[in-house]
């Protein structure tokens, strides 16, 4: 596979599931830092995207939930905003590699009024941290045969 199509593959898995930036790196037989680089960027830019729209996406989403009749508190809802009040930003960007995707945690923090240089900051530390340790982890398991190459 040429090296164009597997650094794309990465960055764009990487902007949705962030945990598909680190295996596809592995199992594309990239280097720990080609990995992390592009897993981070892809993350990042969807933070970037995302939280550049968030007021209008988050009014969106919104209307949405109101035309649907759904409740303004979901069991779900509930846990986040404990989240963040506990935790703050922090804690919502922690979080968003393993259990809101880039997208949605950014959501998250902009429904939640938080300003968009404090999303980026605490998103890109959270990129890192969470990037170094999935791809670290894939690449060292990778001989186990998981991933193919």
């Amino acid at each position: 596979m040429p090296y164009a199509l597997k650094y794309a593959t990465v960055f764009l898995l990487s902007m949705v599931k962030f945990i598909g930036g680190p295996v596809t790196g592995a199992a594309a037989g990239l280097s720990f830092a080609q990995t992390l680089a592009l897993t981070v960027a892809g993350m990042m830019t969807s933070v970037a995207v995302v939280s550049g729209v968030g007021r209008s996406w988050a009014a969106h989403m919104q209307r949405r939930r109101r035309l649907r009749h759904k409740p303004v508190f979901s069991r779900r809802s509930r846990t986040i905003v404990r989240i963040f009040s506990r935790f703050g930003i922090s804690g919502i960007a922690f979080l968003t590699p393993i259990l809101f995707t880039p997208i949605g945690g950014t959501v998250i923090a902009t429904m939640l009024g938080v300003r968009r240089q404090q999303i980026l900051l605490h998103m890109f530390w959270s990129a890192l941290l969470w990037g170094a340790a999935f791809t670290f982890l894939t690449l060292k398991f990778s001989h186990l045969g998981i991933f193919k190459h």
